[in-house]
């Protein structure tokens, strides 16, 4: 029962924080390792748990997304879906020694994107735009990351398009939805034809994400960000804390 509730709570908790500022997957991943899950099948089924909520943030910025130019965006959603399948992939052929090793590290990296996203987007907002194979080949290396470990991606896209000259803030949050979509999705049936998704944990654990996100749409309102971005950034680096213990 206690196993039950700490994921249970940690699912909600996602889908509140993903709607009002990002890194869920700092609650999902976590619990699911201390419940007993090995660490890339968590990392697995953490993913599925958060998976659906793109959709409703990229339906959100839809008529951006539709003003786009067409054909760059079915470059980006074919490179999203690439890059997911690369990273599950990855992660599959990850010896779980190694992952585990790794596993605290990714966590400080992305706590770290995500407490200096500011300065990184201002930053790489006076770089040049990329050619076309150099744009290709960073938004492919981004979504492989995504595939591989979930957290930290939406501050990562947002920086590379930032860096790939995009100043539409609503677009670049709507590409940001939608690549995530794609690119989880890709990564999502990879592991759940591998057979190393935990379903009826990931099941449960949609749903009550779903409904956090409900509950965080509204919070949003009337919570100051910086409060909720604090926690984020307190729990990241406590959980980098407790892996790094762990390994």
């Amino acid at each position: 029962m206690l196993e039950i509730t700490i994921v249970s709570v940690a699912a909600f908790l996602a889908g509140v924080l993903n709607s009002i500022a990002g890194g869920g997957s700092f609650l999902t991943f976590p619990a699911l390792v201390f419940v007993g899950l090995p660490p890339i099948p968590a990392n697995a089924t953490s993913a599925v748990a958060v998976f659906p909520g793109y959709l409703s943030g990229a339906v959100g910025f839809l008529s951006e997304i539709q003003a786009y130019d067409r054909r760059a965006l079915f470059v980006l959603l074919g490179l999203s879906v690439l890059g997911g399948v690369l990273g599950a992939v990855l992660l599959l052929i990850t010896p779980s020694e190694v992952f585990s090793f790794i596993v605290p590290w990714l966590l400080l990296f992305a706590t770290l994107l995500f407490a200096f996203d500011k300065q990184i987007r201002s930053w790489t907002k006076g770089e040049r735009k990329a050619n076309p194979f150099g744009r290709n080949a960073a938004t492919l290396a981004v979504t492989t990351y995504g595939g591989y470990f979930n957290g930290g991606l939406g501050i990562v896209l947002l920086a590379l398009f930032s860096g790939l000259g995009f100043r539409d803030i609503n677009l670049m949050n709507g590409l940001k939805n939608a690549l995530s979509f794609i690119l989880s999705g890709a990564s999502v049936v990879t592991f759940l034809l591998a057979g190393i998704v935990y379903l009826k944990e990931a099941a449960f654990m949609m749903i009550l994400a779903t409904i956090g996100g409900y509950v965080g749409a509204r919070l949003a309102k009337k919570l100051p960000v910086n409060v909720i971005r604090s926690i984020v950034i307190f729990v990241g680096l406590g959980m980098t804390v407790v892996f790094l213990a762990r390994s």
